[in-house]
């Protein structure tokens, strides 16, 4: 009776980079051979970038741009980058319940990152204060609405001022 396994040799240890090398080698050859390669985009064109940045990794970066793909930068660098922009992003929100998710959002994001200890930098970024920025928020409404109202033609505006202003609020009355 004999053993099939008796025959049959062991895989063969690639210990060596030359050894390694020789596989990739012969492994590519073979898909050249088969046409696994012959449609390939941008196939006899030259890399774009590949000569005029000093930088090593101009390469991912351009396909990171190409793809579309962001946040993949340590949650400090991304929350510190969001942070700087929050005002503008706030601004684009039309409705008080969205500003208020977004901004839950936010917090929530960077109370993770702070309690994630495993890589990155520490993160520094505060938490913003909901009723405060959604308060500035609407600061910025309503001058964005008045610097509208006032660089309308004087005919366009109604006759009645009091009507088209928003209600007064209670706490205004007593600031004079």
């Amino acid at each position: 009776m004999s053993d099939d396994t008796d025959d049959a040799q062991p895989p063969r240890r690639l210990n060596s980079l030359e050894d390694r090398n020789a596989v990739v080698e012969s492994a590519l050859d073979r898909a050249i051979k088969r046409g696994d390669f012959d449609d390939l985009p941008g196939r006899g064109k030259p890399l774009t970038g590949l000569h005029g940045s000093s930088d090593p990794d101009w390469w991912i970066k351009q396909k990171l741009d190409s793809e579309g793909i962001n946040g993949v930068a340590p949650a400090a660098f991304q929350l510190r980058k969001e942070n700087a922009v929050l005002e503008d992003t706030v601004d684009a929100f039309t409705e008080e319940s969205d500003v208020r998710d977004y901004l839950a959002g936010f917090n929530a994001r960077v109370r993770e990152a702070v309690m994630d200890l495993r890589e990155g930098p520490p993160v520094f970024t505060p938490p913003r204060g909901v009723e405060k920025e959604v308060a500035a928020w609407r600061r910025r409404r309503n001058a964005m609405k008045n610097d509208s109202v006032t660089e309308a033609e004087p005919g366009d505006q109604p006759a009645n001022q009091a009507s088209a202003a928003s209600p007064r609020r209670w706490w205004h009355r007593f600031r004079r």
